[in-house]
């Protein structure tokens, strides 16, 4: 029974914000798929994000994950381009994946498939961002939480 004396905890707020944006016409596995690579991605760019290692009661140990939420998103071809361009005026971090990794196999197919393209060429399916909220909420305006 608690006391009058005794407060819940705040809840965390993250001054930060992961978010991953995928184009609404990729099939249910494929989102999956470009969910995580994109996020892949960002842990190794910002080390902070990543916790500590998790352990059970009986001491077996587990990787870390992200110590803060990922929130999904969708939205259509135009508005991941618009949201691309605006991660890149912002130079926020962010991790990409076109509609050619599809039809690879390997990491450096992937990476040479991307090289392959303009910038304002690349046909996006995901965007992965980390950045300051507020940067973040601007990069995905428009888009939609993914159901």
């Amino acid at each position: 029974m608690s006391t009058d004396h005794e407060t819940a905890p705040a809840p965390v707020r993250f001054d930060t914000k992961i978010a991953v944006l995928l184009r609404t016409d990729l099939e249910p596995w494929q989102r999956l798929n470009v969910t995580a690579f994109l996020v892949s991605g960002l842990g190794t760019a910002a080390p902070e994000l990543i916790g500590e290692p998790y352990e059970d009661a009986d001491g077996v140990g587990y990787l870390p994950m992200f110590r803060q939420p990922v929130l999904v998103f969708e939205g259509s071809k135009e508005l991941l381009t618009a949201a691309h361009g605006r991660a890149l005026s912002r130079e926020v971090p962010a991790a990409v994946f076109t509609s050619d990794l599809f039809g690879t196999g390997n990491d450096r197919d992937n990476r040479a498939a991307v090289r392959a393209v303009g910038t304002h060429q690349l046909d996006l399916v995901g965007l992965a961002v980390h950045g300051p909220r507020n940067a973040v909420d601007k990069i995905l305006k428009g888009a939609r939480m993914h159901p």
